[in-house]
């Protein structure tokens, strides 16, 4: 002790108890810390980590608008079942996104399109010349004069449309002596359907009673 002493002096004190809270400093300061009493400002870049993160830390509510980016998430990271119902709008997608790749069977039913949605433009163009687009119907009857026979008669199409199906009858009263001899398409210079033509004629005697022969047209856009 006598031969610790005389090297024991004020300076050599103050450098022991200097070194010793140097030393213990970081633990003294990590223990002595209250609750947020680090704030964003003191952390260096980088200083969280992933590894320093418990599960569970990061929610939905701690992060900002438009702060998980595309380019901040890894290929395959979000599956179907981890998007909730109503998740992605259409106004969140780009062009050409949703391709029928991506689409499930039975994903796109009748409940899900809009009024409108499907327009001769979204069809294939052989899907499109097998549709029947604005159908309308045309008639025409002959005179009821019985001293005329036989009698024809056409129901013409718009000019727009040619007739994709026909028919004939006999009109009259009590009519029993007259029938139908000629049901067909009427086409014209260019090969066209362009209406329906009839034709009848009494059958098996005269008939005296007036009577007509009446066509009729279905006529659609080609």
């Amino acid at each position: 002790m006598k031969q610790l002493s005389k090297h024991l002096s004020f300076a050599n004190a103050i450098s022991c108890i200097a070194l010793f809270i140097a030393l213990g400093g970081a633990a003294f300061a990590a223990t002595t810390l209250g609750r947020r009493a680090v704030k964003t400002q003191n952390l260096a870049n980088g200083a969280v980590t992933t590894l320093k993160l418990r599960s569970g830390a990061v929610t939905n509510l701690k992060l900002r608008n438009g702060a998980v980016t595309g380019a901040k998430i890894a290929g395959a990271t979000i599956g179907a079942s981890q998007l909730a119902n109503g998740a992605v709008r259409s106004a969140a997608l780009g062009g050409s996104v949703v391709t029928e790749a991506k689409l499930k069977g039975g994903a796109v039913t009748t409940e899900k399109l809009a009024n409108g949605a499907v327009t001769n433009s979204k069809l294939s163009s052989a899907l499109s010349g097998l549709l029947v687009k604005s159908i309308s119907y045309a008639t025409a009857a002959s005179s009821a004069n019985p001293e005329e026979k036989p009698k024809s008669v056409s129901a013409q199409c718009p000019t727009n449309k040619q007739a994709i199906g026909g028919g004939a009858r006999v009109a009259g009263s009590e009519v029993t002596k007259v029938a139908v001899t000629e049901s067909l398409p009427a086409v014209n210079g260019e090969g066209k359907r362009a209406g329906w033509t009839a034709t009848a004629a009494p059958v098996g005697g005269a008939e005296a009673k007036p009577w007509a022969v009446e066509a009729f047209a279905i006529c659609a856009e080609l």
